[in-house]
């Protein structure tokens, strides 16, 4: 009996352990920056425009910035997912730049050379102090598109709850980081835990622009059940572009900008005229 004891004594002190392991660096297993400041010439953004503007919270964020090719075009703000820093998405939103689109890669805290440290308030306060600069630069709500990837799309869901947008696009989306965690740690009390949740889908509903929702059925970082349960949840007019082959990172090479144009297109989104 004292044996059983003792090892019943090892494995609650070790789930102890890890459960406040898991309370204290929670942020270290969402958030993964690149704190390097990316130059835009090595990522083939040399003709993007550093822009810099003030947080809600009295920060100054910075972001890359390409007007529309055509004026009075749409403008696709991305909101990228939760690793490296905006300066891998440049190819990545490249397509859409070729297509006439203005883009704003926006810019978060503790990532590419930020100040602070990120967290769901903060990368909140980012955007918006995007979207401010957005608007103070002339581009009115109905040109403004918001593009979340990944962890991106908490933020962009949040935005277009908060605010008037032309549309939304979501890449691999979840209905909140709380829900993802309990999939991937039954046996923690994720709930009592989290300070993070980035809950879409409590704010889904008060998104009423047209949604596009991208998701691949392989995906092993956002399971794909996740976004299939955002779409179910959000407001028409909504579209899916679903791909049962695709993975968390391969959705672009399945046809995905062909969706997100066509999309754009069929809301009177035109990059062209």
């Amino acid at each position: 009996m004292k044996r059983v004891l003792e090892i019943a004594a090892l494995v609650i002190g070790g789930y102890v352990v890890l459960v406040a392991g898991l309370a204290v660096f929670q942020r270290d297993l969402i958030y993964f920056p690149d704190r390097d400041r990316p130059d835009p010439a090595a990522y083939n953004a040399a003709d993007a425009l550093v822009v810099t503007y003030p947080t809600p919270d009295g920060q100054t964020r910075s972001g890359w910035y390409w007007p529309s090719a055509h004026a009075d075009g749409p403008v696709m703000v991305m909101f990228h997912g939760n690793a490296r820093h905006l300066g891998i998405r440049a190819d990545k939103m490249a397509p859409y730049r070729a297509a006439g689109l203005g883009l704003l890669l926006a810019g978060y805290r503790g990532y590419g050379g930020e100040s602070g440290r990120p967290s769901e308030a903060g990368l909140l306060d980012d955007a918006r102090g995007a979207l401010d600069w957005l608007a103070r630069q002339g581009v009115s709500a109905d040109r403004t598109v918001l593009y979340g990837e990944s962890l991106g799309t908490g933020v962009a869901v949040a935005m277009a709850a908060e605010r008037d947008v032309a549309a939304i696009v979501l890449e691999a989306p979840f209905t909140s980081i709380r829900a993802v965690a309990e999939s991937r740690f039954p046996f923690v009390p994720v709930r009592a835990l989290l300070q993070d949740s980035f809950d879409s889908l409590s704010r889904i509903a008060r998104v009423t622009e047209p949604i596009l929702v991208l998701h691949g059925g392989r995906d092993r970082v956002v399971p794909f059940r996740f976004g299939e349960a955002l779409y179910e949840a959000a407001n028409p007019p909504k579209s899916s572009f679903f791909v049962e082959a695709a993975d968390h990172f391969d959705l672009d090479a399945r046809g995905g900008i062909a969706a997100v144009l066509r999309f754009l297109g069929e809301h009177g989104l035109h990059p062209a005229p």
